[in-house]
Parts: structure tokens; C-alpha cells; sequence
């Protein structure tokens, strides 16, 4: 197949049993919407999965790294090398990502998507190197289109090869220096907003330096005003190398059925941009938390997403995404386990 050809074929989840899956919710031993957003979450699942015995089978978090041009350009608390020191701490287990997958059960991929300096010979770090840092997108595109395709395909071979491995539910995460900066471009372009209400303070920069970055982000827009006239395009002039391959990753994970654990604010552009390719998508999405990003909530309103946690985490790595695994069990588990009135011999209160 062309590169230029890949595409995603994505059904909708059917809603047709949803008066089934909620009458199991509802004759559970509690009042009705006593576990309140678990409810919602179980009839997510479920439509998803089928009426009985929903599950999650090997979760896996898969963590994409890029780094971007426009970091050269001082929008950040760190510079770019750090990208590669924190994907050597994520291979040697030190980081908080490790540390979170170990406690709930996530296994942990790194992807190394196109950091500056690649790392040679750690078996830990997955190779889909699509280049060494995207170029500046205020002074050019960020990469081509055939590159955009190259990822989707990349991803789309990733998430096979845990789809044959039996995986039913994957989580993103990301690191990246600089890719706020992207997901800020991809969110104003997408959702028609002014630079401002989409910009932060990312790892905590200070006011001169956030000056900087809405400038750069705006002349990167008025750059590439005329050449983004689509989802893939906006990808290819505004995006990173780890924000393409989680949203082919996104879409080939929706493709296979699988739930897609979405975490903060540059995992959610990746969403935005995957629900604009292929709206079903949206089904198979669990947005993890609402991260203290300042664009975050805007994203998650326009998606009508409502996430699980709110922390005020800024970290990204799929921290959030993690962290909200318990509470996916659980919905899983109450709606698989939990005594039903009639089997408990209590008199019902719906």
C-alpha cells in the first residue's frame, strides 16, 4: 500500500443494547447513579465490549517521543537534549510514568518517534524514527504529508502488533520538549480559536517567555494560513513526530476496537485530531483527567469529554492516563460483580 493510501476504516459503536447495559447497571444493590461518572463509564465499556462480562485484557501504555524546531527558540524551561535524558530514564525505569505503570499494572512501551540524538542499543526504546526533530513550525512545516502517512503507518503496525498480542485497552503518553507549542497550533487551527485562549505556561515558563511562544505559534499560523485545509495537514504543518503517531495510533486502536485511554494536553490534540479524521473514534475514547494546561478544559468541551481526574498534573508522560486505570477496573468490575437486587434478595429502589 502507497503511503499516501492509509486510511482507517472505523465503525461506530452500536448504541442498540444501551437500554440492556443500563438496566444491568441500574438493578446493581444501589440507588440509582449512586456511583455516579463508574455508571457512564460501564456503559462506555460495554457498548464497546458487549452486554456481558467486559474486560481489560494486558492494558498497555505506549509513550511517543519527539522533539520539535521551536524549542531552539527558548519556549521552554529545558532544552531539547532533555527529551533524550527522559526517554533514557523512562528505558532505565526512573521516571513517573515507571513508577505509576508498575503500581496499577501497565505494561510500558517507549517509542522513539524522532528525538534529536537517537539512543542506540537499549532494547526498551522502540525505533519509529521518522527524523531528528521536526523543523521549526514558525519558519516551515513541520514535516510533509508522505511523513504524516509514514507515522500513521508506523502506528498502525505498533497497535496491530498488540492487538494480535490479545491488548484490548492502550493509554498515550508523551515527551517532548516543545510540544505544547504544537498541540497549542493544532488546537487553535482545529477549533478556530485565538492563540491566547489556547496557549500555556507548559513546564512552567515565565511571562517573558510566554510572550515569546504566543508570538512564535501565531506566526506559525499566519505561515501556514493557506495550507491548512484538512486534519492531515494541520499534522503535517503544525504537529510533532510523537503527536502524528499517537493520533495514527488512536485511529488504528478505534480501527481494531480496542479502548483508547487519552491523557492530557498533547495526548488530547492528538484526539482532536483523530476524531476530525474519523468522528466513530470518539467511541473508543476514556479521557484519563484534565490537566492544568490552561487550552486542556476548551479541548475537552469541544470533544464533550468529561474526564475521570482532574489533579491539576502538568507532567504529561500518560501520568494521568495511568493513574485513572484503577477507575476503569472498577467500572469494569462493579458491572461484572457487583450483586444484582434480585441475588441479593433486597428489595429494588429503582
Amino acid at each position: 500500500m502507497p503511503l499516501s493510501a492509509v486510511s482507517f476504516q472505523i465503525s461506530p459503536v452500536s448504541k442498540t443494547q444501551d437500554q440492556l447495559i443500563q438496566q444491568k447497571i441500574n438493578l446493581k444493590t444501589k440507588p440509582p447513579g449512586a456511583l455516579g461518572q463508574l455508571e457512564s463509564l460501564a456503559l462506555q465499556i460495554a457498548r464497546v465490549q458487549g452486554v456481558d462480562e467486559p474486560k481489560i485484557v494486558y492494558p498497555t501504555m505506549l509513550v511517543f517521543a519527539g522533539d520539535h524546531g521551536i524549542a531552539a527558540e527558548g519556549i521552554s524551561i529545558a532544552p531539547s537534549e532533555v527529551t533524550r535524558q527522559m526517554v533514557l530514564n523512562f528505558a532505565h525505569g526512573g521516571a513517573a510514568i515507571n513508577v505509576f505503570c508498575r503500581q496499577v499494572g501497565f505494561t510500558l512501551e517507549v517509542i522513539d518517534c524522532g528525538i534529536l540524538e537517537p539512543v542506540r542499543g537499549v532494547e526498551a526504546i522502540i525505533d519509529q524514527r521518522l527524523g531528528a526533530g521536526t523543523r521549526a513550525i514558525h519558519l516551515a512545516p513541520a514535516m510533509t504529508l508522505e511523513t504524516v502517512d509514514k507515522g500513521f503507518a508506523m502506528a498502525r503496525d505498533l497497535i496491530e502488533r498488540h492487538h494480535q498480542a490479545g491488548c484490548n485497552l492502550v493509554a498515550f503518553g508523551e515527551m517532548g520538549i516543545g510540544n505544547t507549542s504544537a498541540a497549542s497550533a493544532i488546537m487553535a487551527a482545529i477549533m478556530q480559536l485565538d492563540v491566547g485562549d489556547c496557549v500555556g505556561r507548559g513546564t512552567g515558563i515565565n511571562s517573558e517567555t510566554l510572550e515569546r511562544k504566543l508570538m512564535l505559534i501565531e506566526l506559525a499560523l499566519l505561515q501556514h494560513q493557506s495550507a491548512l485545509t484538512g486534519p492531515k495537514e494541520v499534522l503535517a504543518c503544525l504537529g510533532g513526530f510523537e503527536i502524528v503517531q499517537m493520533t495514527g495510533a488512536m485511529l488504528a486502536a478505534a480501527e481494531r476496537k480496542m479502548l483508547v485511554v487519552v491523557d492530557g494536553f498533547i495526548a488530547t490534540a492528538a484526539a482532536l485530531v483523530a476524531v476530525k479524521m474519523a468522528p466513530n473514534v470518539r467511541d473508543y475514547l476514556l479521557f484519563a483527567h484534565q490537566s492544568d494546561e490552561q487550552g486542556h478544559l476548551k479541548m475537552l468541551e469541544y470533544l464533550q469529554a468529561k474526564p475521570l481526574l482532574s489533579l491539576g498534573l502538568r507532567l504529561g508522560e500518560g501520568t494521568g492516563a495511568a493513574l485513572a486505570l484503577p477507575l476503569i477496573q472498577a467500572a469494569v468490575n462493579f458491572y461484572n460483580q457487583m450483586a444484582s437486587f434480585s441475588d441479593a434478595g433486597i428489595e429494588a429502589v429503582v
